[in-house]
């Protein structure tokens, strides 16, 4: 799939000077934003971008994309489902 948008020529020029490559940057912002709004997984943001895992997290901290750890109450409600059903 291919995505594009228009932007002045000044501001592109700029961007593609200072940027090893515009496209790539552009693609991995939009995909970082998706994950961010949790529009795609962690998966398929690294899948898009070809990424294993481990660069995948490299990615969102080097974006400040951090994930909310879950409270206490939430821990536990997980912790009682996973009894239940490791129990029958």
């Amino acid at each position: 799939m291919s995505i594009s948008f228009d932007l002045p020529a000044s501001v592109e020029d700029q961007l593609r000077r200072e940027l090893a490559d515009l496209d790539v940057v552009a693609k991995e912002a939009a995909l970082v934003e998706l994950y961010r709004q949790e529009r795609i997984t962690h998966h398929q943001l690294g899948l898009s971008l070809g990424l294993e895992r481990h660069e995948t997290d490299g990615l969102l901290k080097r974006h400040k994309v951090v994930e909310d750890l879950p409270r206490a109450e939430e821990l536990a409600d997980q912790i009682t489902t996973l009894r239940r059903l490791i129990d029958g």
